[in-house]
């Protein structure tokens, strides 16, 4: 018999940003990827999709209808029993081009042996996760990098100071042997895909009670309202919308061409910000030829936009910091 493909909600929205992952022992993945980067040509949808032996991961945007069949291809796999995708809108499709990759991992960890499939920590649901958090002896974890945590986090959350995912399990590891071992960890991360080998992790080095925020702090964000929330910042997010607020709303922060750094309003502020050229924590590092070569880029990218043309570069940004101006 076939299997039924069930109907998604979709953002009512000209152009949908869908994030999804799932976890399942998928076969024929160069089968998959061709039949995958196919129906994404054909209906002009951007982004990147991971595929593994141990599922998929990706975030695309394009228009409602579209987003909706390749979904609904992705749900027809034999092996994907039920899928979560957190949609968002965006004024712009955020990716240049559609890729779709097989890997060895689909969240890079570089552990071999972690069991998310059968060992995993406990779902808290959004709603749920303030009065989780708040309780005496819970510890908790941002598994997410540096630069996104300086961003934005939830109250009091602990930074393991990675730079990479890859350099989380050193970090747990060390928890597990400490004095200070926490009996309760509470960890979250952006769309939860993290968490999801993170959380494995941590129990197989011993930690028994371990619980994670189900859809991660982009469905935080969307279920909880802002007089409510404990989330303190912006969320960093990987296109170029470059981070997300409460109700999902597209954040103030953008993207520094020369060291590719999230920007603050107020970075952008600063005498050492040129937009398409540096910003205050590269200002000075770059060589002559690099800020020369992008200056002439950013120039033909500001005349593509006046001209009303097309351009693959970054849209110009400085309209975005309108309501920070005096």
């Amino acid at each position: 018999m076939e299997k039924p493909v069930p109907k998604h909600r979709l953002v009512d929205s000209p152009l949908t940003v869908a994030a999804l992952y799932h976890f399942a022992l998928l076969d024929n993945l160069d089968q998959k990827r061709k039949e995958l980067l196919d129906i994404c040509d054909k209906n002009e949808i951007l982004g990147t999709f991971l595929l593994a032996e141990e599922g998929i991961n990706g975030t695309v945007a394009g228009e409602p209808e579209a987003i909706h069949l390749v979904i609904d291809y992705i749900c027809s796999w034999t092996e994907v029993e039920k899928i979560d995708v957190k949609f968002s809108e965006s004024s712009s499709r955020n990716f240049r081009r559609m890729k779709v990759k097989i890997k060895k991992e689909i969240v890079t960890m570089g552990k071999d042996g972690v069991d998310r499939l059968n060992v995993s920590g406990e779902y808290i649901e959004p709603h749920d996760w303030n009065e989780f958090i708040s309780q005496d002896g819970v510890m908790l974890i941002d598994s997410r990098n540096n630069y996104e945590i300086l961003m934005g986090k939830f109250k009091d959350a602990v930074n393991p100071n990675t730079d990479s995912f890859s350099d989380f399990p050193s970090w747990a590891d060390n928890l597990s042997n400490s004095e200070d071992k926490p009996e309760k960890i509470a960890m979250y991360c952006t769309g939860g895909i993290r968490c999801e080998k993170a959380t494995a992790y941590m129990k197989q080095v011993g930690f028994e009670k371990v619980y994670h925020l189900k859809g991660g702090i982009l469905k935080y964000l969307e279920e909880i309202p802002e007089t409510e929330s404990m989330w303190e910042g912006e969320c960093f997010v990987f296109d170029d919308r470059v981070s997300l607020t409460h109700g999902l709303s597209e954040g103030e922060y953008i993207l520094c061409y020369g060291c590719q750094q999230p920007v603050s309003a107020d970075g952008c502020l600063s005498p050492l910000y040129e937009e398409g050229v540096s910003c205050p924590q590269c200002y000075g590092k770059l060589s002559e030829s690099q800020t020369a070569n992008s200056r002439e880029r950013q120039k033909q990218i500001q005349l593509a936009y006046d001209r009303g043309e097309k351009h693959m570069g970054r849209k110009p940004q400085l309209k975005n910091l309108s309501k920070n101006l005096p």
